[in-house]
């Protein structure tokens, strides 16, 4: 696809007259192609090649949404189990290390040899294994070469950088060097209940002790824990400079925040965590003994003082969303919101039932241990529902709404506005589980959901992915990083019943005002691209303001991202292939025409000149 002005002046007209005011690609930064000899195993946007994809995006898209940016562990690649300040290093662009803006830290010789042993050289997948153990390589050689011959100006910004953000890089580089006085980084393993409890002291005499023990540490290692923190430099500096880049072509970033916290960050902070309690999931259709995902649960006792100010567990999570908001100007999305609001959390070691003690940490009135925390009494709760059902909790007041919506507003709201940035800055993801509780904070601070259009429930007239039902204040898409591409969705439907029920509703939605639904409908429950390009149509003719779509919906990529309940350098490995520019993509002009014929007869006649152009694209 050439993307000339006229053709991105046209797509901008229609989506403007389909009331989009933002259009997101959806890429995890390990995603992005590489440019001919620079594929050093993994993806990142501050590359050549992920530069290429800014330049095609622009004036296509708007936004583009990454995946969760901490850094992740050797042995899972999964970036929603990152560290929540530290960046991945595997972002880094090592290519820029060896030219004269970095001084040539690193040796074109080292470069050129990761990039010439790198097993996926020539597949658009990631090689996690290999290249998380180069990268750590070229990375400590560079900082061996920037200690020689850094320039001062590069010097005195990472000095800078250092006590600019003390608050979380002193923790995470010590947990560095710990990791290797130790022999692994997973610090339940460590054989040094000191060192396992460092930012946990029980006592004053404890104090004392851990904070020795930080020192000695700290001396023992300081090379090591200055070359963690030059890291963290490189890739600020790389990110701070792709955003300007960014910006120049009209795109934003928008960040994604995970809810699990890393084994870097429980160790961490483990002293604002509730002992004893994990978040996860409640058994569903999917799961019948739920989801036990092992993440700390905040203490509700330590986010808030008596008189309403944030304690230290509040802090620590709006000194999150600020620098998330600070270096994201487009924005953050929320993964599983309901974790903020009213998560599900059941006792370490046991699984996530109810007949095991699981329940809803704000939501459980009824529940011997956790009705200490509950916001709703036992006069809203329906008894008949068990503790598990989105609709138990039946009434809510103004007041309890407020109390379940605390840390929005004053942790992920206020965090945005200090940075400059409204509510619509803020992204949730709301599939899947969505209380009450839940939907009454979305409802009372306006917040955006999400609307997966792949996950409508044919037999329910009333479902809210549905086309027809699809309000404005949302991001509609039809499938996200979790999910198969929607070409793959839908060969599964074909000839099938629940494929007929799918067909029906779009056909009488999207063709209402047709004289042949029936024949329409035959040739849709038979034809997988005429699905697909229907299920597309679909999120551009709704109502929604926003429309996200992840790239191998958009470059027609026939493969999955990420397979949840998998693990193993086959998952997340999928990248966009570095001739991209060479695949077809979808055909965002029929596409769009299409989504304003099916808005209606008057419509379609309002913007006939439009419809022409758009025509003269495809």
């Amino acid at each position: 696809m050439v993307c000339t002005v006229n053709y991105t002046e046209v797509i901008q007209k229609a989506l403007k007259a389909l009331d989009k005011k933002n259009f997101a690609l959806i890429i995890h930064s390990g995603s992005f192609p590489s440019l001919s000899g620079e594929n050093t195993g993994f993806g990142s946007i501050n590359s050549n090649g992920g530069k290429e994809v800014i330049d095609y995006a622009s004036g296509i898209f708007n936004a583009i949404q990454l995946g969760p940016a901490g850094k992740t562990k050797g042995c899972d690649s999964s970036p929603y189990t990152g560290t929540i300040f530290s960046g991945n290093p595997l972002f880094i662009d090592l290519k820029q290390l060896t030219t004269n803006e970095w001084n040539n830290i690193l040796s074109i010789e080292t470069y050129n040899e990761i990039v010439n042993d790198n097993p996926n050289k020539d597949q658009n997948k990631t090689a996690y294994s290999y290249i998380y153990k180069r990268q750590n390589e070229a990375l400590a050689e560079a900082w061996e070469n920037f200690k020689i011959k850094g320039s001062e100006q590069l010097k005195k910004e990472f000095e800078s950088y250092k006590f600019e953000n003390d608050y979380w890089l002193d923790k995470d580089s010590l947990y560095e060097a710990l990791s290797i006085e130790h022999g692994n980084d997973y610090w339940p393993l460590w054989n040094s209940d000191v060192d396992k409890n460092l930012f946990n002291p029980k006592s004053n005499e404890e104090k004392i002790e851990f904070s020795k023990r930080i020192n000695e540490i700290s001396q023992k290692y300081e090379n090591e824990i200055n070359q963690y923190k030059f890291i963290q430099f490189v890739l600020n500096k790389q990110n701070e400079k792709t955003r300007e880049y960014a910006k120049q072509k009209n795109i934003k970033m928008i960040a994604d925040r995970q809810v699990a916290f890393s084994d870097r960050d429980t160790w961490a902070y483990q002293s604002l965590f509730l002992e004893g309690w994990m978040l996860g999931c409640p058994p569903d259709y999917f799961s019948k003994d739920g989801q036990a995902w092992g993440f700390p649960v905040m203490n509700p006792d330590r986010m808030y003082n008596d008189d309403g100010s944030l304690d230290e567990g509040g802090i620590l999570l709006k000194n999150l969303y600020k620098k998330m908001f600070r270096e994201n100007p487009g924005g953050v999305r929320i993964d599983h919101i309901v974790g903020l609001i009213d998560p599900w959390v059941y006792k370490a070691g046991k699984k996530p039932r109810i007949d095991q003690g699981a329940g809803r940490l704000y939501s459980s009135p009824e529940h011997a241990e956790l009705s200490k925390y509950a916001i709703a009494k036992m006069e809203d709760l329906d008894m008949d529902l068990e503790a598990d059902k989105e609709k138990r909790v039946k009434t809510l007041s103004k007041e309890q709404i407020h109390q379940y919506g605390r840390l929005i507003e004053k942790i992920v709201i206020a965090a945005a506005e200090e940075e400059g940035l409204d509510k619509d800055a803020i992204v949730c993801e709301d599939l899947g589980t969505l209380t009450n509780p839940v939907a009454a904070v979305m409802k009372e601070y306006g917040l955006q959901g999400m609307r997966l259009t792949q996950f409508v429930v044919p037999e329910k007239p009333a479902h809210p992915y549905r086309c027809c039902n699809i309000d404005e204040r949302c991001w509609a898409m039809v499938g996200t990083h979790d999910n198969e591409p929607i070409a793959m969705w839908a060969n599964s439907m074909i000839n099938t019943h629940e494929g007929y029920l799918h067909v029906k509703n779009l056909v009488d939605d999207l063709f209402g005002e047709c004289g042949n639904k029936d024949e329409i409908i035959t040739n849709m429950t038979k034809d997988a691209e005429f699905l697909t390009q229907t299920k597309l149509v679909e999120i551009f003719a709704s109502k929604a303001e926003n429309v996200q779509i992840f790239f191998t919906d958009f470059f027609k990529i026939y493969d999955v991202y990420n397979r949840p309940g998998t693990s193993g350098d086959e998952n997340w490995s999928l990248r966009l292939p570095d001739n991209f520019k060479d695949l077809k993509p979808i055909n965002l002009a029929n596409i769009l025409k299409l989504a304003i014929i099916a808005r209606g007869k008057e419509f379609e006649q309002q913007n006939q000149q439009l419809i022409e152009e758009l025509s003269n694209l495809e």
